[in-house]
């Protein structure tokens, strides 16, 4: 892709020190500034233990609401020296633009038609169509687990995703409306996306019977900063990976 994709943060953001999770959606960290355990929103209901460790930085945002709960949304954690994005919202942000400028070479010549669409029994992240009136509905998944340059999905076992999957396969064993899959890489150390098989089996086999239905299967890494997060490059995906 010769053009940036890119959405920046409303406003600068913030470290802090992480302590503790008490539940799905919520982060304790430590305000240095101020000396404050501070209440922080989680836009990730993923496990992340691999990443949410006890004095990790975690880069979070403001709050422009004044009525909400909690003033700071968490953005990135540091892992190793690398930031990861831990916020759902930006992946599925910087997908809809690249959609709509139809940047997408692999899933040319369709184009965006609507987000958050109804098909069947779920409702799609995307629905997209070509000049012929053939339709694409494509799911996003966002990737944060990764070692050595593998990238996994998913970092806890998610019977939703694995509906997802089979419902898509379904769809497309059918042959009137396609189906894809775009894991979207929250780092930058990636090179191969794969199914998580040790953490959720049912899900890395129903990603490889997705495959073999013909459920195209796409991922792009992110170019993550502090002053927002850029979509980076293609790179495959191989849910028949076998992980030593």
């Amino acid at each position: 892709m010769s053009k940036k994709v890119f959405v920046g943060f409303p406003a600068a953001l913030k470290k802090m020190t992480f302590v503790e999770r008490p539940n799905r959606f919520i982060l304790h960290c430590y305000d240095e500034e101020t000396e404050q355990i501070e209440k922080v929103h989680l836009a990730d209901p993923g496990r992340l233990i691999e990443l949410l460790v006890e004095g990790a930085m975690i880069y979070v945002l403001p709050s422009t609401n004044p009525n909400r709960k909690t003033k700071w949304t968490a953005v990135y954690v540091e892992s190793n020296g690398l930031l990861v994005s831990i916020n759902t919202s930006y992946p599925n942000k910087l997908v809809e633009v690249m959609l709509k400028e139809a940047m997408v070479e692999e899933l040319w010549p369709y184009r965006w038609i609507k987000s958050e669409y109804t098909y069947g029994s779920s409702r799609w992240d995307f629905l997209l169509e070509d000049k012929e009136g053939n339709q694409l509905l494509l799911e996003v998944k966002s990737v944060t687990l990764a070692n050595d340059g593998i990238g996994m999905f998913p970092d806890a076992v998610t019977k939703r995703g694995s509906k997802h999957v089979q419902e898509l396969t379904a769809i497309a064993k059918e042959g009137t409306i396609k189906t894809a899959i775009l894991f979207v890489v929250q780092r930058e150390d990636v090179e191969i996306v794969t199914g998580a098989a040790a953490i959720d089996p049912v899900f890395a086999k129903n990603l490889e019977e997705a495959a073999r239905a013909g459920v195209q299967l796409l991922s792009y890494t992110c170019i993550l900063t502090e002053q927002g997060i850029e979509l980076g490059k293609a790179i495959p995906v191989d849910p028949f990976l076998k992980i030593q």
